[in-house]
């Protein structure tokens, strides 16, 4: 069984709050439709160019933002880009982390190649083995839904892998320079708040 990427992330849209952002890859597009102004957040991040980079970032901020919830929306092939994030990510113990994994076994944005060991690895497995505080896997959308007010109020590192359905070549819709616009936006935003 699986779902889809449209219900988790508007599930996840829905129950965000105040807490700061980041996707990468093939969930840029569908934060996009979820959020419609996502390009004028200032919370928010798009991660383009430098895949694998998501969870690092967001941990970053995590650490520098500990009293903000910071969600980050990844993929599996970019995890595996930097699959040593789960470790440094469990060693720093970023209790107000959340990363999420889209699942779904291919290199998505380059064509859909198979993962390397897809249908033997296991993220769950491995962010529990890194250290996480707590790692879940989901492949039916409905029960992500009701668990995820839990999921958010969790002291983290908190890890969830969800199961999704193939999607290949769907454009992520964003250049790599918007990044750096919005990474200024968000460093505007949170210097601002800092100085209230």
């Amino acid at each position: 069984m699986s779902m889809n990427r449209k219900d988790p992330t508007e599930a996840l849209a829905a129950l965000r709050g105040d807490a700061i952002t980041i996707t990468t890859e093939q969930c840029i597009k569908a934060w996009r439709e979820a959020v419609p102004d996502a390009l004028d957040d200032p919370t928010h991040v798009d991660v383009v160019g430098a895949m694998g980079s998501a969870s690092s970032i967001a941990l970053g901020i995590a650490l520098a933002q500990p009293n903000r919830k910071v969600i980050v929306m990844d993929g599996d092939g970019s995890l595996l880009m930097q699959l040593g994030s789960l470790v440094t990510i469990a060693g720093a113990a970023p209790e107000n982390l959340v990363h999420i994994v889209f699942e779904n076994g291919v290199y998505a944005t380059s064509g859909g190649q198979p993962l390397p060991a897809e249908g033997r690895l296991d993220f769950e497995v491995m962010a529990r083995g890194a250290g996480f505080a707590h790692a879940a896997r989901y492949d039916d959308a409905a029960a992500f839904k009701a668990d995820l007010p839990g999921l958010l109020e969790r002291r983290g590192p908190v890890f969830v892998t969800l199961q999704i359905e193939h999607e290949v070549g769907v454009p992520s819709g964003t250049r790599s320079a918007m990044m750096g616009q919005q990474l200024e936006a968000l460093r505007k935003q949170l210097a601002d708040a800092a100085a209230d």
